[in-house]
């Protein structure tokens, strides 16, 4: 009889970390994961930033009076960069104690960088973007509340060519 009961207990205890081991398991899974594609994309905006770089994008509405421009347009480019599951969870932990979100930071640094990059990129002949401007925006509720499953950032400016 009690080998039959030392089954069951197994049995029950099989149960037990598959029942909760198994979110803790797909969470670490999913973090790992983001982790690793968060790092791909900083370096290849690093890389990008450094193609890029010979093209100055600037908050200022003025422009160089003493040489003429050959052609302006208005140029745009938006991204939308999503959080993985563990760093959602722990920003969770984080609210209720209080303090930084870096994860968020690191969010809305990727998406700046690569909105930018991406209007960068729509004009490689142009000789400085002006009047740039960044518009942020939060995608996603969860259970009726609001909550971070996306930033979405819009990036737009001034393209302009000297003769």
């Amino acid at each position: 009889m009690n080998a039959g009961n030392s089954q069951g207990d197994s049995v029950h205890l099989v149960i037990l970390i598959f029942a909760y081991g198994l979110p803790f398991l797909l969470l670490f899974c999913g973090g790992l994961i983001g982790t690793i594609l968060e790092r791909r994309h900083f370096a290849s905006i690093r890389r990008r930033e450094a193609a890029t770089g010979d093209l100055p994008t600037v908050p200022t509405r003025s422009l160089d009076p003493d040489r003429k421009v050959a052609e302006t347009r208005l140029v745009s480019a938006s991204v939308v960069v999503s959080h993985d599951y563990l760093k959602r969870f722990l920003a969770q932990l984080r609210k209720i104690f209080g303090g930084r979100l870096r994860s968020y930071e690191s969010l809305l640094d990727r998406a700046r960088r690569e909105a930018i990059l991406r209007l960068k990129e729509q004009v490689p002949e142009a000789s400085i973007i002006v009047n740039l401007r960044l518009e942020t925006a939060t995608i996603g509720r969860t259970h009726g509340k609001q909550g971070l499953g996306a930033v979405e950032v819009l990036a737009y400016g001034t393209a302009v060519r000297y003769t």
